[in-house]
């Protein structure tokens, strides 16, 4: 099994792109407001995921920050699906962003990196 492989593209993605938080914890969804961010939300810059924009990301708390794993969405709206890297989050920060992606259109696991 080469899921290693997976962890250290993502590694190295967050590395060498910038993190860049475009909706920063507490902030509301420009088009849904009653969708309030629970953890700083961004993108990696100079990415692109299934929507065309850049692969998103949830920044937590944690020191040092690491990669801690993904949320696999599938988005009934846009009709598809996408990662969100899950970056330096505490296990409550983790839990309160799967929360926040399982909304009445949107579904998501959490798939959590496992250590060796």
């Amino acid at each position: 099994m080469l899921s290693g492989d997976f962890w250290a593209c993502l590694d190295e993605l967050v590395s060498t792109c910038r993190i860049v938080i475009d909706r920063p914890r507490g902030a509301a969804h420009p088009r849904y407001p009653e969708y309030v961010y629970p953890v700083d939300y961004g993108y990696l810059e100079g990415t692109t995921a299934a929507d065309g924009h850049g692969i998103d990301i949830w920044v937590g708390t944690l020191q040092p920050p690491k990669v801690l794993g993904v949320l696999c969405i599938v988005d009934m709206v846009k009709r598809d699906s996408e990662i969100k890297v899950l970056y330096g989050c505490t296990p409550a920060e983790i839990e309160a962003a799967h929360r926040a992606q399982n909304t009445k259109c949107m579904r998501a696991i959490f798939i959590p990196r496992s250590t060796p």
